[in-house]
């Protein structure tokens, strides 16, 4: 056992296994300090309690499930680069460029946009809010699980959106599924929360006219046509509107939808809305590292979050989302990493919540965008 970098590193390794687990046998694998142990309580909190002691000594601890033995093994803490800090600032900052260009290039194609600098202003506004308050959620769930991760890189992108999103880059793994789930879900329901608010403003600022034989239409989410009609309507009964709402989505995937009478030209604040719900039924698809992935992998395991994800994949081709179906597929080639615990079980208030998130993507599906 001395092997170990030492006899009283070893020693002091097994004494914290032992202040919260009972050890039943201890040996070394390939030179790793290994302990079979029975939980004296609550396998997650005293899972929980042992990564707070090793850590500040530069050890990690990996729980698993052998045999129907429940196994800690402990590592030398990994060394990590320190990220540059200026970067972050960089892209966000490019960013905030390139959505203020496409707020304008969107409002000079509007005639219905009076000031194109307002309506560029406005844009960069609601899409940064909705893609910034998204990690955010993630930089959040991040904090509170003591997970080390990295501020928002934002990505500048071209009309019609300015923005690729943004990512957090994670320094360490997940203690357990509950803080998987968490950093999963924590981004989508606060973006999402934002994209309402935005698609409210940018319905009011939006213009109905009669429609023209020559526009381009767009196909737009549930969500989206039940806001439109409570803004626009607001004195409707929200149950038939409900309805009427679901009719009119199902009809955007049956037939092509002759224009004629009124429309509503988005201004551009509404189509950010339009926008972040795209963004959020993309993260939740269930496929790889995407937020959706986490969220299936720490629900169902490995096995079965593969399968849905390889079926998630072809739903974006077929749906015709093919770069993101490429990016997803890319994503779904690197095996999802475990949690440091992946014994104990995911909570139940979490499964729960999950029927939200299931609840929030089909509110947010997003027909094929032009016809």
């Amino acid at each position: 056992m001395g092997s170990y970098e030492g006899y009283s590193a070893f020693e002091d390794i097994q004494n914290v296994i032992g202040s919260e687990f009972i050890v039943e046998d201890t040996l070394l694998e390939y030179d790793v300090p290994t302990f079979y142990v029975r939980p004296k309580g609550e396998l997650k909190s005293s899972f929980i309690r042992v990564l707070d002691k090793l850590e500040p000594k530069g050890f990690v601890p990996f729980m698993r499930e052998r045999n129907g033995r429940i196994t800690i093994r402990v590592v030398r803490s990994p060394w990590k680069k320190p990220g540059r800090s200026i970067i972050p600032l960089v892209l966000f900052l490019a960013t905030v460029g390139t959505t203020l260009y496409t707020g304008y290039w969107l409002s000079l194609t509007s005639k219905y946009v009076e000031n194109p600098l307002l309506g560029a202003v406005t844009f960069s506004i609601a899409i940064m809010s909705i893609m910034g308050l998204h990690e955010m959620g993630h930089k959040l769930a991040a904090l509170k699980h003591r997970v080390k991760a990295t501020n928002p890189y934002f990505i500048p992108g071209p009309p019609p959106i300015g923005t690729f999103g943004a990512v957090i880059q994670q320094k360490s793994l997940y203690p357990n599924k509950d803080a998987l789930f968490d950093l999963g879900a924590s981004g989508p329901i606060l973006g999402f929360i934002v994209t309402i608010i935005v698609t409210v403003l940018g319905i009011m600022m939006s213009t109905v006219a009669p429609a023209e034989s020559n526009g381009q239409f767009l196909k737009v989410p549930l969500l989206f046509i039940y806001i439109q009609g409570l803004v626009l309507n607001p004195s409707q009964n929200p149950l038939f509107l409900l309805v009427d709402s679901v009719r009119y989505f199902i009809l955007q995937f049956t037939a092509p939808l002759e224009p004629g009478g009124l429309a509503l030209y988005l201004h551009p604040v509404a189509w950010a809305g339009y926008v972040g719900m795209l963004v959020t039924v993309l993260n939740l698809m269930p496929a790889g590292m995407l937020d959706g992935g986490h969220v299936v992998y720490s629900i169902l395991g490995h096995k079965a979050s593969r399968i849905i994800g390889a079926i998630a994949i072809i739903a974006l081709f077929l749906l015709g989302f093919w770069l993101m179906a490429l990016f997803a597929l890319f994503l779904f080639m690197t095996r999802h990493p475990d949690p440091l615990d992946n014994v104990s079980k995911l909570s139940n208030k979490r499964k729960a919540l999950s029927m939200i998130l299931i609840a929030i993507f089909i509110l947010c599906i997003t027909p094929l965008p032009f016809y």
